[in-house]
């Protein structure tokens, strides 16, 4: 059986999080970033759900997910899934438009899962040059292209990227982006939206694509990132997200992330550490 093997790295140079992850079998459950995601397929295949679509993923495909862009995937078949993928935050892909385009805005893309030859060949590359720490204005030259094709290719204004939603629903988020630390009910919710229990679960789930609970998780598990990266214990990072039991923290955060957090804090809080015994 071929063995489980997850690496993360965090390129100093490029200011972004890659990651390779082999002979994965795991469910990703429903969620979103507030980053961006490039990823690509090595191996296996994939059942995608992104903003209520579904696709198949496998061998070749390119993903790509705007900020807030809710998705999950489930293994299809008994080969395990292979792929490679860049988390680059909204700061750096803004930079990144500004070099290409002139214009610090922040580029939406318009389709979920391509099959593109110019990008992959410059995405694997690129995530090779990374993963084995090589430093030189390759890396960055191989990123600029890569982003570059798929803007000329994919790429539409960011605000397009963003489904209409009822001033309710908009609400709703509001009140959990703020209160995500404490204990929150759906009545508190309600109120504040304006909508009955019934209502808001079905509205929410149909605008936003994902429950409000899974929601509110995942505000707490992206906030538990910040914190386990500044080098908070993972026990503290629970408790200071809202997750009272830290089983739940734990298992959550590996079934979004891929990693538990303990490791999370050892590969991104330790580096940082060594990093700044070398200046």
């Amino acid at each position: 059986m071929k063995k489980e093997v997850k690496t993360v790295v965090y390129d100093d140079e490029l200011r972004l999080e890659a990651y390779r992850f082999e002979g994965i079998k795991q469910p990703f459950p429903n969620h979103f970033h507030e980053y961006y995601v490039l990823g690509f397929a090595e191996g296996g295949r994939r059942m995608l759900s992104c903003k209520n679509k579904e696709y198949i993923i496998e061998k070749g495909n390119i993903v790509l997910f705007n900020p807030g862009d809710n998705h999950g995937c489930v293994q299809i078949g008994e080969g395990r899934f292979d792929y490679r993928g860049f988390h680059i935050s909204e700061e750096i892909m803004a930079d990144l438009a500004e070099e290409i385009t002139g214009k610090r805005k922040f580029p939406g893309f318009s389709q979920n899962v391509i099959y593109d030859e110019e990008a992959a060949g410059y995405m694997r590359p690129l995530h090779e040059m990374v993963m084995e720490g090589r430093a030189g204005f390759g890396k960055e030259e191989a990123l600029l292209l890569l982003v570059s094709v798929l803007m000329e290719k994919y790429g539409q204004p960011f605000e397009k990227c963003i489904p209409e939603c009822r001033e309710e629903i908009e609400k709703a988020c509001v009140y959990m982006e703020q209160h995500f630390a404490g204990h929150i009910y759906l009545d508190q919710i309600c109120r504040y939206a304006g909508l009955s229990k019934s209502t808001l679960l079905r509205a929410f789930t149909k605008e936003k694509g994902i429950t409000p609970y899974r929601y509110l998780e995942t505000i707490r598990i992206n906030e538990a990132k910040r914190l386990l990266g500044e080098g908070m214990m993972p026990s503290m990072a629970a408790m200071e997200t809202g997750f009272s039991d830290q089983s739940h923290f734990t298992n959550y955060f590996n079934s979004v992330i891929g990693l538990a957090p303990g490791m999370y804090r050892e590969i991104f809080f330790e580096k940082s550490k060594d990093d700044k015994n070398e200046t």
